[in-house]
């Protein structure tokens, strides 16, 4: 029984250089997202806002912190006075803070953890990264299930690289085994798997826990997750399976858009009156996700197919249905909040955050609009993520649609008609 233990013991200290690494990557990927976060604070601007209100907004802010003073006469002659410098300054007031809170979730999103959080996870995230093998065993187990069992039936024979033509030779069997683990680091899951399918040998070596690894310290990071600590018990659920982590555990897919096909039949007119003349009306929803949280949400009809809008989905566009928001998954349920009127028509609130990785264009000035319009809703969506039928995480149904007035604060749900769920389609351009 003490055989036993020590064998396991130290099976598992051969395997302490190879979760040193996996623990410093991970370390390295924190710190430096939070180098690349150097986030001022934001501001809000409004386009042609008249130097009345302004001061009208100046005397309420005052009036407002007298208020949480417990000062409340010096508070309520300021009231006064806002108000009769402008009537809906309590309106402009509410929108101001609105526009802010949204400001500060979009930082928030691409914040990271101070330098002394980041320590203390790198500490927890060592001392949980333990391989814990099963009785009677020693190791890490790596593979289970039918994966496992023809595996090891691949190791009952010399694995190599066979030519299609005998009289040719195979080029890659000169290769070492870990150079071609470190070429296949590279590559992306879709090439990884199309190797494995070449032969034993290559699917064999694609089930690397190195490859994997990589792959899901650079996949899974907020907003993919809530927070780094909730990946290590996820990640020993799966018996640090990191392939089948990878592909069971629920992600949005950055590197395509989602697309919802709609169709609804509309009643045309006839010169004929024994003739009914129906028109079938086709529309488009587009989502694309991206790595810091941020979402375009597009509604285009016939007139703009998928193939005119996918390679003009970006940030610039400014395009009627077009709306800017940010993204969270929890669970399979995606959450899309402060999804903005990006069209060019109203106002966009400017964030102040500079830095290696300030926002993209959508937080621009709209400071040359003629009227200065600003839009009076924001939206909600909630989604819920599924693998149908072939591939992963490929599916989204709309559960919930909602209006959110900047002013007043109210939520009110949004019936959708004749909507259809949005599919996944990879586009290659969106990978780089």
């Amino acid at each position: 029984m003490s055989s036993s233990r020590a064998a396991a013991s130290s099976a598992a200290k051969e395997e302490n250089p190879e979760l040193a690494r996996f623990r410093a990557e991970w370390l390295a990927e924190l710190q430096s997202r939070r180098a690349a976060a150097a986030l001022n604070d934001g501001k809000i601007v409004h386009p042609q806002a008249s130097t009345k209100l302004q001061k009208a907004l100046n005397v309420y802010r005052r009036a407002v912190e007298l208020e949480q003073q417990s000062e409340l006469d010096e508070a309520l002659l300021l009231y006064r006075q806002a108000f009769r410098m402008d009537d809906n300054v309590d309106r402009a007031y509410r929108r101001e803070e609105m526009l802010k809170s949204i400001l500060r979730e979009q930082q928030a999103i691409q914040a990271t953890k101070p330098a002394e959080e980041v320590e203390d996870l790198a500490a927890s995230f060592q001392s949980s990264v333990t391989i814990k093998p099963k009785s009677g065993q020693s190791g890490p187990i790596m593979l289970s299930g039918t994966l496992a069992k023809l595996v090891q039936g691949f190791m009952e024979t010399e694995l190599n690289f066979k030519p299609e033509n005998e009289n040719e030779p195979v080029l890659l069997n000169m290769l070492p085994e870990e150079l071609l683990v470190v070429i296949l680091g590279n590559l992306d899951p879709t090439s990884i798997e199309r190797f494995a399918a070449v032969s034993k040998k290559a699917r064999v070596l694609t089930l690397d826990p190195g490859i994997w690894r990589k792959l899901v310290r650079r996949t899974y990071q907020p907003p993919q997750i809530p927070d780094y600590e909730s990946i290590v018990p996820v990640i020993e659920g799966f018996l640090w399976n990191f392939r089948r982590f990878y592909i069971e555990h629920p992600r949005l897919r950055l590197d395509g858009v989602y697309i919802a096909t709609c169709h609804y039949v509309r009643p045309g007119l006839s010169e004929n009156s024994w003739v009914n003349t129906s028109h079938l009306i086709t529309y488009h929803r587009y989502l694309r996700f991206y790595p810091n949280g941020q979402v375009l949400s597009l509604l285009a009809n016939e007139e703009h197919p998928p193939q005119q809008i996918i390679p003009i989905l970006k940030p610039t566009l400014r395009m009627n249905g077009l709306f800017f928001g940010q993204w969270k998954l929890i669970g399979t349920t995606v959450h899309i909040t402060n999804l903005i009127d990006a069209s060019g028509r109203f106002a966009l609130p400017v964030s102040g955050i500079t830095g290696p990785n300030p926002p993209p264009e959508p937080y621009s000035s709209s400071a040359s609009l003629p009227n200065g319009e600003k839009a009076k809703y924001t939206f909600l969506m909630t989604l819920n993520l599924r693998s149908r039928p072939l591939g992963r995480w490929n599916r989204m149904d709309i559960q919930a649609y909602e209006s959110l007035n900047i002013d007043t604060g109210d939520i009110n749900p949004i019936m959708l008609k004749h909507e259809r769920p949005f599919w996944f389609s990879k586009v290659r351009s969106y990978a780089h």
